[in-house]
């Protein structure tokens, strides 16, 4: 039996509930225990704990832009299977927003400001990529997550010493994040030339150091 075709109202409607899950406190549930559950808290200093809580904004934020970027490929991809696989990826990113909310909470800190923007930002480039093409589409993206990756690895360099928690969540998102970006290139994701990367690079730092403070 097909399933029935959801009308334009209803894509509507389950992206803004997709929207208002991702922004608000503590909505969505993660699949996985954190990385850091069963890790001892570190000693940190006041100052460490406030900079360690700066670079989990920054993860968090990042997770944001993943959940809208996945969001707006799936609504607009042009083959079925390529629309689901944007859908699961968003769901296993899922585990890195609700992980790094919580070592947010637990180093008395908060999140980005500026995530409703965030969101939208990156829901309407998704969706545009979408409307392009799948194989472009898939390329942004192993590029987005490559750029990723090198803020989280960039991250475990700064990290303090003794935050075993924060060094935990992200080894374990480090190790997703570039199967993400493998998987895509699999799938026949067109691979963007260096320009275009270290274009988008620029625009990340901006984003990250925004992010970082607000």
């Amino acid at each position: 039996m097909s399933q029935p075709k959801l009308s334009a109202l209803d894509h509507f409607l389950v992206q803004a509930d997709q929207a208002l899950r991702t922004l608000a406190r503590g909505t969505p549930s993660a699949s996985r225990i954190s990385p850091a559950a069963e890790t001892a808290e570190g000693d940190l200093s006041e100052q460490e704990k406030r900079h360690a809580a700066g670079l989990m904004r920054v993860n968090h934020a990042g997770e944001v832009c993943a959940q809208a970027l996945y969001q707006g490929q799936a609504l607009t991809a042009k083959l079925p299977e390529v629309g689901q696989q944007m859908a699961e990826a968003a769901a296993e990113e899922v585990d890195h927003l609700v992980w790094c909310e919580e070592r947010i909470q637990q180093l008395d800190g908060r999140t980005s400001l500026l995530n409703p923007l965030w969101y939208a930002a990156s829901f309407g480039i998704g969706a545009a990529a979408g409307l392009v093409s799948d194989k472009l589409s898939l390329g942004f993206v192993a590029a987005t997550e490559d750029q990723v990756c090198n803020h989280l690895q960039q991250h475990l360099e700064e990290l303090p010493t003794a935050d075993h928690k924060s060094r935990a969540v992200i080894e374990q998102m480090l190790v997703d994040e570039k199967r993400h970006a493998e998987t895509a290139l699999d799938a026949g994701g067109y691979p963007f030339p260096t320009p275009v990367k270290k274009m988008m690079t620029l625009v990340s730092k901006a984003m990250t150091a925004t992010s970082y403070r607000l």
